[in-house]
């Protein structure tokens, strides 16, 4: 896996990984960022939202289930003192579809927390992890 980061002016910078789509990321503006993006460390909650997610929802329907939505809303902490890594992160699930078990949710999410989301494990070496998820009724 490859992607630049590219300075585009101030404490603004472009992504772009492999598949070629961009992403803008700013820094703060009491550190000369605009809010023109999303923060660096905002983005690794990010991606650690959609890796899970996509594991999930991946999961359940190689089950057969009916998943017709799933969000992840996370929560994280970070040290006070650089460098300010995330200490605790909690992800809750909100996944919905027709007749899905509360039984298939929790373990879609076990096995993306423990055995196939990278991003998870990777952070999970540096902070605690938890998570907690709801069925949703369509």
């Amino acid at each position: 896996m490859r992607a630049t980061v590219k300075w585009v002016g101030e404490a603004t910078f472009e992504g772009t990984p492999g598949s070629g789509h961009t992403v803008v990321m700013d820094g703060p503006p009491d550190m000369g960022g605009r809010d023109l993006g999303v923060r660096p460390m905002e983005m690794l909650l990010l991606g650690l939202g959609g890796c899970t997610a996509f594991d999930v929802v991946y999961i359940l329907r190689r089950g057969r289930h009916d998943v017709t939505d799933c969000q992840v809303e996370l929560e994280a902490e970070r040290a006070e003192k650089p460098p300010k890594v995330f200490t605790r992160i909690h992800l809750h699930y909100k996944v919905k579809g027709n007749g899905l078990s509360e039984a298939a949710v929790e373990r879609a999410v076990r096995l993306s927390a423990e055995k196939y989301c990278s991003a998870s494990i990777m952070l999970g070496k540096a902070a605690e992890l938890s998570h907690d998820f709801e069925v949703v009724s369509d």
